[in-house]
């Protein structure tokens, strides 16, 4: 049982961004949805009927819970989501998906149609700037700082030298 799980707050869209992430994440699912009741039962609830006040999902083997809390809070860039990444492939996949404010790259970092932040980073970047090459290192890091969705192989040419 997984012991933390994060809470998603949507203004109004929850049941449309767990579809859509279960739509990009392989092994995924929507486990459960709850709706607020009807409004004539309670004047709590006046603009929320059929919303989400709960939504359960499985992104990959990890779960969250997301609901529609209307505009008072917004997603930011304070709590982003790294997926790790075995290849380019990988990454190029999910930048694919899950990238829609291009303003908001920076180093791996990217923002979804909803304003979830998220870091596509392949393993190797940890492996390159981890080494014990400082020279290299020190290579590496500029290539790194000015990308937007992260390109190994210019990561990798950077480390070599080249």
């Amino acid at each position: 049982m997984q012991k933390i799980t994060p809470c998603l707050w949507f203004d109004n869209d929850a049941e449309e961004a767990m579809n859509y992430y279960v739509s990009v994440f392989k092994n995924s699912k929507i486990n459960r949805i709850d709706y607020y009741p009807d409004e004539s039962l309670d004047e709590h609830f006046v603009g929320m009927s059929g919303k989400v006040i709960n939504g359960h999902f499985t992104l990959d083997g990890n779960d969250f819970i997301c609901l529609d809390g209307g505009p008072i809070f917004k997603l930011s860039e304070a709590v982003s989501f790294m997926i790790d990444c075995k290849d380019q492939e990988e990454v190029d996949y999910y930048w694919s998906k899950l990238s829609h404010v291009p303003e908001s790259e920076q180093c791996g970092w990217c923002k979804d149609k909803f304003g979830m932040s998220w870091q596509i980073v392949p393993q190797r970047l940890g492996e390159l700037l981890g080494s014990d090459d400082k020279e290299a290192v020190a290579r590496v890091m500029p290539v790194f700082m000015e990308m937007h969705k992260i390109d190994l192989a210019m990561l990798e040419a950077a480390y070599a030298g080249k």
